[in-house]
């Protein structure tokens, strides 16, 4: 708990200077977070790589980690409807769309305030960050209670890229590549998945 306590105090102060401005303005600017992303991806390749038990987990595992991806979809479009019926003034093919988004919050809530509405979009943007920061903040809690693929599945898309540290340090370096693999199929599926479920609206 203390280190996605630590995670999300980085987050924070980063949301503060960046509304402050309290940075150089060539810092503002420019669009640092993917070099970040690219060294996280190296660091966590070089950590999979000099680990054997990961590729003793993908042996063991093999076709049955297609089921983790499966598993998530299913499991986020029937939660995310069961919810809805608790809402008056949304539908459980709108609520489905929003879950669709799996965590990818740029994509998703874009392409919803484009083939649907603003506000379902911007349901979609804060509905899809509030499930990244509460991966990041409850990763512990999810692996001590429901298993070692919790994580990744409350992760979505992010699995792969933002909140797979988080994972791996409470999960272990051997899920890793199941949860870069889940992210991006998650990841790859949105823009599928999310028109589909517009179109029939």
């Amino acid at each position: 708990m203390k280190g996605s306590l630590i995670i999300l105090s980085f987050f924070v102060l980063g949301l503060i200077l960046g509304l402050t401005r309290f940075l150089p303005e060539s810092l503002l600017e420019s669009d640092f977070s993917i070099y970040a992303l690219y060294l996280l991806m190296l660091l966590v390749g070089i950590g999979i790589g000099t680990d054997r038990n990961s590729w003793k987990v993908i042996r063991e595992i093999n076709i049955k980690i297609v089921l983790v991806p499966i598993s998530v979809i299913v499991g986020s479009l029937l939660g995310v409807s069961a919810f809805s019926a608790l809402l008056s003034n949304i539908s459980i093919g709108e609520a489905m769309a929003v879950g669709a988004g799996f965590g990818y919050y740029s994509l998703s809530s874009v392409m919803i305030t484009e083939f649907h509405s603003d506000t379902l979009g911007v349901i979609a943007l804060l509905s899809n960050i509030i499930r990244e920061i509460l991966t990041l903040l409850a990763t512990p809690l999810f692996v001590k209670y429901f298993g070692k693929l919790a994580g990744i599945a409350s992760g979505g898309a992010t699995a792969m890229d933002t909140t797979l540290p988080i994972i791996v340090r409470y999960s272990g370096k051997e899920y890793a590549i199941i949860s870069v693999f889940s992210g991006i199929v998650l990841t790859i599926l949105v823009p599928v998945i999310v028109p589909l479920i517009l179109q029939f609206l």
